[in-house]
């Protein structure tokens, strides 16, 4: 762990995640589409926690609508924007910590639980496994959970067409094409179905797996590329409507795992151990 946190830190602290989700297109949809996932199942008053919070922007949004938000991000740099862009909001608890140890939170504290940065950064099975059992022990059965992820082919269709194709399929690929998962990679990216399957033995049940940004972030660096306020807006809208067609997820570069948590399973500190 102290490697990666030593490594995100680094990344983070010289980049402008504040403006992430507002100062291009495909960031804006990435906001708006999972804006309207996170409103199917959290209502005013509810207690939501982020766990990779970031700057607070998703936070920030919801503890404005009145919803009790614990937000937990792992980068000094940017939980110091986070704490300052929330300051003097009272429902919005801002906490430094590690997707894979919420010892801080009670068992079952959390009508929704908002994973949204961490299995981006997370290379070893056994921080993935612990990452998801401790989004899952701290939900409320019948609570939901939404886990965003990245595509590993999106990533390559959005970078490796620079002359680079061979360097990035070398380093997401393995020789006969299975995923690979590794901390130099910086942002590990999955096959849909791979990422569905660590859910498999997991006391959750699945609702949908959808794309928030579709393939924006490769068409945006076109030099031709350009659409207007209106345009956006409708494309949005049209987005929206297919965000959860099976045959397109794989080219959205930040995908949603949206799952309920069954009633009568509970997972402990204990139980892991």
């Amino acid at each position: 762990m102290h490697d990666r946190v030593e490594l995100l830190n680094s990344i983070y602290g010289k980049y402008d995640e504040d403006g992430r989700l507002s100062r291009s297109r495909h960031g804006q949809l990435e906001f708006f589409t999972t804006m309207q996932y996170i409103h199917r199942f959290a209502e005013e008053g509810a207690k939501v926690l982020e766990i990779g919070a970031g700057t607070g922007r998703y936070s920030i949004a919801l503890a404005k609508e009145d919803m009790d938000v614990s937000a937990v991000e792992l980068v000094e740099s940017n939980l110091a924007i986070l704490k300052e862009n929330g300051r003097g909001i009272e429902n919005l608890h801002s906490y430094q910590g590690d997707a894979t140890d919420l010892s801080r939170f009670l068992d079952e504290s959390f009508d929704v639980t908002l994973v949204f940065g961490p299995m981006y950064h997370l290379y070893e099975p056994e921080d993935v496994q612990k990452a998801i059992d401790e989004a899952i022990r701290v939900t409320k059965p019948g609570g939901v959970l939404l886990f965003a992820f990245l595509s590993v082919y999106a990533i390559l269709y959005a970078n490796y067409f620079q002359e680079n194709w061979a360097a990035g399929q070398e380093e997401n690929f393995t020789d006969d094409y299975r995923v690979r998962h590794f901390k130099e990679q910086v942002f590990t990216g999955y096959d849909v179905e791979e990422f569905e399957q660590l859910f498999s033995d997991k006391p959750v049940d699945h609702i949908t797996t959808a794309a928030a940004d579709g393939m924006l972030e490769a068409i945006e660096k076109r030099v031709d590329f350009g659409i207007s306020d209106a345009d956006f807006a409708a494309f949005s809208k049209w987005h929206l409507h297919f965000a959860e067609k099976r045959e397109l997820l794989g080219s959205a570069s930040h995908l949603l795992y949206i799952c309920r948590k069954q009633s009568g399973f509970e997972i402990t500190g204990e139980e892991e151990a």
